[in-house]
């Protein structure tokens, strides 16, 4: 592994312990080799060993000496790096072991957290597992009920809305028939008034009897032209069948008092024109100059109706 030291020698502006140890290791050597003399009791230092040297006329070593010395120096720096490897190792290891701890610890923080967690969770699902199950089987029948009862309460507005649209749907569709019949009904009338032909008048008004069975108007005109056609009888059929509709229709009246003198029923004819100018008193103008009533002219009853004022 590597542990960042380079193997390289320790430059010179590293301190001066290093210079201490060269020039003790050095006074060493110029002592044992008789360089320097020492006097017994006496202790050199660093200062004295190079004051002693700065002081020497001529060299004191040899080639051998200066070998020596360069061999000791060597091993005290390889020693050096040796130690400052071991401390820098040392250190290493501590750090690592600080971080495992601190692994280790937080590792078992987080364990016993889950463990406290899990036994927490047991203890709710021994003692309230019953209590929620049954909350929560009757929140879900009462949301079910509730919701039946809103689906069956929309279904029933829905059909009733359904029933209203229907019901307007026919309403219009009705409308829509009755708009288009009348349409058709209009214009057989104005055909039929604009016929000169007793039986093509005929023709328009049984169109219209077709589109509506219950018309007083077109039994009663009708009528009229069946009497075009001398067909008292069947004029009056047609009027009595009108007068069954509608008893107080005035035209009806008048054509059937017309039928009834055609035949010669005068009675019957002064007692229904008489029914008819009750209704509306234009009649009695109209029954003055219609053919019908020639042969009543004479008639007292008949003058009475149709002319008060001669008899006062």
């Amino acid at each position: 592994m590597n542990t960042g030291i380079q193997n390289t020698p320790p430059h010179h502006s590293q301190g001066k312990p290093l210079t201490a140890l060269i020039a003790s290791s050095f006074l060493l050597l110029l002592i044992s080799t008789g360089a320097v003399a020492q006097e017994p009791g006496e202790d050199l230092s660093a200062e004295d060993v190079q004051e002693r040297i700065d002081s020497l006329e001529e060299p004191m070593y040899t080639p051998f000496v200066e070998l020596y010395l360069l061999e000791e120096s060597k091993a005290l720096r390889k020693e050096m790096m040796n130690t400052r490897a071991e401390l820098i190792e040392k250190v290493v290891d501590k750090e690592l072991s600080v971080a495992d701890k601190t692994m280790s610890y937080a590792t078992d923080t987080v364990t016993y957290f889950f463990y406290l967690i899990a036994g927490a969770t047991s203890i709710l699902v021994m003692v309230g597992w019953n209590s929620i199950r049954d909350m929560r089987n009757q929140l879900t029948s009462l949301a079910e009920k509730r919701v039946n009862e809103l689906v069956v309460e929309y279904e029933k507005r829905l059909e009733f809305i359904e029933d209203q649209l229907r019901q307007k749907s026919d309403i219009i569709h009705q409308n829509q028939a009755d708009i288009e019949r009348t349409n058709e009904v209009h214009s057989l009338w104005l055909k039929a008034s604009q016929e000169t032909s007793q039986q093509n008048k005929i023709a328009a008004y049984d169109a219209i009897l077709d589109l509506r069975p219950d018309d007083v108007e077109a039994l009663s005109y009708k009528a009229d032209a069946v009497l075009e056609m001398q067909e008292p009888l069947w004029a009056i059929s047609l009027c009595q069948r009108a007068l069954k509709l509608a008893p107080d229709n005035g035209h009806a009246h008048y054509q059937l008092a017309c039928a009834y003198a055609e035949i010669g029923r005068w009675d019957d004819a002064v007692a229904t024109l008489k029914k008819a100018i009750e209704i509306s008193d234009a009649y009695r103008d109209d029954a003055s100059v219609d053919p019908s009533f020639e042969q009543l002219r004479d008639h007292e009853s008949f003058r009475k109706l149709i002319f008060p004022e001669d008899e006062e």
